[in-house]
């Protein structure tokens, strides 16, 4: 089956993923343009923009610096990896080479942010009231994980008690009895929760505001 224009750069990702390089370290290694794999590089102008397509050279000399056959690249396509982004401290975004003319991300020096990806145990929440704020506001929507129960103190985590009460909060203290409660509203005080008044904990990942 044809590869489409985003499993083909599922691939390549995957690929330097495997190789524990970025997609511009892949590239570096190939002999090719450091940029010539970012993400930046992967559309074109226009409206809607159109898809650009690695050349079948570059991903020859990817292949052969690499080890990887043909095979074994086509199967990357369809491998459940990690979607990460490209990631870059703040003070490093304020120096020259990392962005584009359009402000998408070029160059060198880029790590990778991993996103949560779906499972069975992983789920999201929409925040209610004020508590949170200014970190989680009214409408945010968070991604916990059910399967990270063990939280540590300074944690965000979403508690759900026996009575059926669900709070999303920092923990703030722990012990074998208890569990403190922090908000980072100050206009709200801790709650203190007996572990027997606690049906589950979960890890809170990721927010999106």
């Amino acid at each position: 089956m044809p590869l489409s224009h985003a499993k083909l750069w599922r691939a390549v990702d995957n690929l330097a993923r495997r190789e524990g390089l970025s997609p511009s370290g892949l590239a570096r290694r190939a002999g090719l343009d450091p940029t010539s794999f970012n993400p930046s590089k992967r559309m074109g102008p226009g409206d809607p923009p159109r898809p650009r397509w690695p050349s079948t050279e570059s991903l020859n000399r990817v292949l052969e610096a690499t080890g990887a056959t043909l095979a074994q690249f086509a199967a990357l396509a369809d491998d459940d990896a990690p979607q990460t982004l490209p990631l870059l401290g703040l003070a490093q975004a304020g120096e020259d080479g990392f962005f584009d003319d359009a402000g998408l991300p070029v160059g060198e020096g880029w790590d990778q942010t991993e996103l949560p990806r779906a499972g069975g145990a992983r789920f999201s929440l929409r925040i209610s009231g004020d508590s949170m704020a200014p970190l989680y506001r009214e409408g945010d929507r968070v991604i916990v994980d059910r399967d990270a129960n063990q939280v540590r103190k300074g944690d965000r985590a979403v508690v759900r008690t026996t009575t059926g009460e669900t709070l999303a909060k920092e923990i703030a203290a722990q012990n074998a009895r208890a569990l403190t409660l922090r908000s980072i509203n100050p206009a709200y005080e801790d709650r203190v929760l007996a572990r027997a008044d606690i049906a589950w904990m979960a890890r809170i990942l990721w927010v999106s505001q």
